[in-house]
């Protein structure tokens, strides 16, 4: 709300606009910006799967493994595990 109104816009104009812009409501997007952000997180390894999804913002780390799988394809770990020394994958 109060993003809002530091552009001039309503709460429903704002979430209005957002899901044009985005194809994703209020709440998706902003799960999706965390997702993102664990991502980079877990590519660098700055910390364990749970400290990570605590940082971006998931307080039921097995939710943030689920939501994780369904973006990404494969859970935390697996998906970290890819950067790790021995399974660098530079694409």
């Amino acid at each position: 709300e109060a993003f809002g109104k530091e552009i001039g816009l309503s709460r429903a104009q704002l979430y209005r606009k957002l899901r044009a812009l985005t194809g994703q409501s209020t709440h998706q997007f902003i799960r999706t910006l965390r997702l993102k952000r664990a991502a980079q997180l877990l590519q660098h390894r700055t910390g364990n799967v749970s400290e990570i999804a605590y940082q971006v913002g998931f307080n039921n780390l097995s939710h943030f493994s689920r939501v994780f799988r369904e973006v990404f394809g494969e859970n935390p770990s697996a998906y970290a595990e890819k950067f790790s020394e021995g399974g660098r994958n530079d694409g």
